[in-house]
């Protein structure tokens, strides 16, 4: 049987990381489930030069996400694990609430219940407590959240560097190979001698 992914890209800012992150998985041997919400297909034309379907075609499967019939509504569809990247507080919301309005919600209501691994890229900032408890009650029933806050031990040169970065983390806890980005010991390595005092001021090692 494939293993497979189940993504999810609602409208928060920063539907770049789900675009990124299906170009990586079609390199891998998951079979990709695609849900995206009305306001994410928006943000494509707002924020990118993809248009919804040229994104749908980098999936192997796409959903409609109000189709409550769909397989990813059942836990006997079996899946590795879900992302939903970037994910709004609204469907933060819904997931901390089991608010099973749609299609994206209901797949990852599925996904703790099944006890599977379920990756929450929150895209917000400021925070407010509101938005704190919600991610608190998702992460008590098993979600990982993971917030796309960008690290530069790895001296990014490109805005791809710095999205790959992201995508690399979200790898990392399904556990998925890649070489998307340069760990801390990798990198601390590559300094010698006089280097390692002060040639990133600020930086303690």
């Amino acid at each position: 049987m494939a293993k497979r992914i189940v993504i999810g890209i609602s409208g928060a800012s920063g539907v770049t990381y789900g675009v990124r992150m299906l170009e990586v998985l079609r390199e891998t041997e998951f079979e990709t489930h695609l849900i995206i919400s009305k306001a994410g297909k928006l943000n494509f034309e707002i924020e990118t030069s993809y248009k919804p379907a040229e994104v749908e075609a980098m999936a192997d499967f796409v959903y409609d996400n109000k189709d409550m019939a769909a397989s990813l509504a059942s836990g006997s569809f079996l899946t590795e694990a879900m992302v939903v990247i970037p994910c709004t507080m609204k469907s933060l919301s819904g997931i901390a609430n089991s608010y099973n309005e749609n299609l994206l919600v209901r797949a990852a209501d599925v996904t703790l219940k099944e006890k599977r691994k379920l990756v929450l890229v929150v895209r917000e900032t400021p925070l407010h407590v509101g938005h704190l408890r919600l991610m608190t009650m998702a992460a008590e029933m098993g979600a990982h959240l993971l917030p796309p806050v960008p690290s530069f031990y790895h001296q990014p040169k490109t805005l791809e560097d710095i999205i790959d970065q992201t995508i690399g983390k979200v790898f990392d806890y399904i556990g998925i190979e890649h070489d998307l980005f340069k760990r801390w010991g990798e990198q601390r390595k590559a300094l010698k001698g006089p280097h390692l005092k002060s040639e990133t001021p600020g930086l303690l090692f």
